[in-house]
């Protein structure tokens, strides 16, 4: 089945959460849910929670990007495009799309964009998988 891998900005948590249990109910695995860990206070334990999130994104097949992102999901992205997997990249608005603000990155081939609902960008991720398997 295939593995996935949210990535986002602390404010998305819940948004987080509601993603991954839907795909995980449809038989998707989840590679790391970053929105249980507790408040760190040490390097080490930075360091340990960046390497759970580096290795997940490299087991997943493909990644979502729940956008505002936080500090880290611009990596995770970075990650998962220089190993030419597939990216939703999900604003609910089109955000994505304004020249101003776009990255270059988000227009490539192996990124897709989903603007309007969770539940679209779900449906998006689903019909996506059926047709890859």
């Amino acid at each position: 089945m295939k593995k996935f891998y949210i990535a986002s900005g602390l404010q998305n948590k819940d948004m987080v959460r509601f993603v991954s249990q839907r795909l995980k109910e449809q038989g998707f695995i989840h590679t790391y849910d970053w929105t249980q860990n507790e408040r760190v206070e040490t390097f080490e334990e930075l360091r340990e929670i960046g390497q759970k999130e580096k290795n997940a994104v490299l087991e997943s097949d493909f990644l979502i990007v729940l956008l505002p992102g936080g500090k880290g999901t611009h990596i995770e992205f970075g990650i998962e495009l220089g190993h030419g997997k597939k990216i939703y990249l999900y604003t609910p608005d089109n955000s994505a799309d304004n020249f101003e603000t776009t990255s270059t990155f988000y227009h490539l081939s192996e990124v897709e964009k989903c603007f309007g609902s969770i539940e679209e960008l779900l449906e998006k991720v689903l019909l996506s998988a059926d047709i890859l398997q």
